[in-house]
């Protein structure tokens, strides 16, 4: 049995390594879409973030990709361009995390696959597929 009054709320680092382990256990052609994408950890979007994706609150967003794919941008990387990145924001992760019946582990694997398939074009149905292949 798990001694919760000794727990606490899994840290930036804990969520970040949650986030590189999920991605570890992606498929490879999924991780070939994205190949170097770094994986950002903050407690809550930027200001301007929140502005940009129309944000209400900073619980609003969970996660969101930013770059070019190899299926837009090509093999090689441009001059001044910064890798592809993926943000998870802990606090709204967590809040979400409070109020659903799901591990916290699938959650991060969840909008990790959500946030780069949504930005090369996946279906819903071929995103279940890579997190079920996630395991």
């Amino acid at each position: 049995m798990t001694d919760w009054a000794n727990l606490q709320a899994p840290s930036l680092a804990d969520l970040e390594a949650l986030a590189h382990d999920a991605y570890a256990r992606l498929p490879e052609e999924f991780r070939a879409l994205c190949e170097g994408v770094v994986i950002r950890v903050e407690d809550f979007p930027d200001d301007e973030t929140m502005r940009e994706m129309g944000c209400e609150t900073p619980f609003d967003l969970l996660g969101l990709f930013r770059g070019i794919g190899l299926a837009q941008g090509g093999a090689m990387m441009q001059t001044g361009q910064f890798p592809n990145m993926v943000w998870l924001y802990r606090r709204p992760i967590l809040d979400y995390w409070a109020e659903h019946e799901e591990s916290l582990g699938h959650l991060v694997t969840h909008v990790l696959v959500h946030e780069i398939g949504h930005h090369f074009g996946l279906s819903d149905e071929d995103m279940a597929a890579i997190e079920a292949a996630a395991g």
